[in-house]
């Protein structure tokens, strides 16, 4: 594995902050997204800014499936108020959940995008799909403890990104 291989393509700070009409523009027609601190505080239900979120991108011609590591109860119950297709138990950054989205979504890679805010399993996911990303900074603080020990690696890839994106 390359290192750069865990670095996202883009980084903006919120997912709803994206130029999604520019993207849309470019030919993108599919957005894969992660839901926990991507678009609602980790275990939270859908509120009423991501259910404007997804609406406004169905109203621009935009497809779209939640990727999640989750079990079921909590992706369905996300994917019905957004109306998103979604996957759950992904194993992220496994490929097969990146490929089954875009086969649910009838997108491929030239016009699919995953947007998420872990490197270690959004990320580096989309990148060994070869799939376009965009990576934005997690909504809230408070995480589980499992993923709090993966930003502490996560911080010194993107400190080594940004140094890279810099000499740029």
């Amino acid at each position: 594995m390359k290192f750069t291989n865990l670095f996202p393509g883009d980084y903006e700070l919120s997912a709803y902050d994206i130029p999604y009409e520019k993207l849309y523009r470019d030919g993108f027609k599919g957005i894969i997204y992660d839901i926990d601190n991507t678009l609602v505080a980790h275990g939270a239900p859908a509120d009423d800014r991501a259910k404007k979120h997804f609406e406004y991108l169905g109203q621009m011609g935009y497809v779209c499936c939640l990727l999640s590591n989750n079990d079921e109860p909590r992706v369905k119950s996300f994917a019905d108020d957004v109306g998103a297709e979604y996957i759950y138990k992904a194993g992220k950054p496994k490929k097969r959940g990146y490929l089954k989205a875009m086969e649910l979504m009838g997108t491929d890679l030239s016009n699919t995008v995953f947007i998420g805010d872990q490197i270690f399993t959004d990320i580096w996911g989309a990148n060994r799909c070869g799939m376009k990303n965009i990576m934005v900074r997690r909504l809230y603080p408070r995480e589980e403890i499992q993923i709090i020990l993966k930003r502490i690696p996560e911080f010194f890839v993107l400190l080594l990104y940004r140094f890279v994106n810099k000499e740029r």
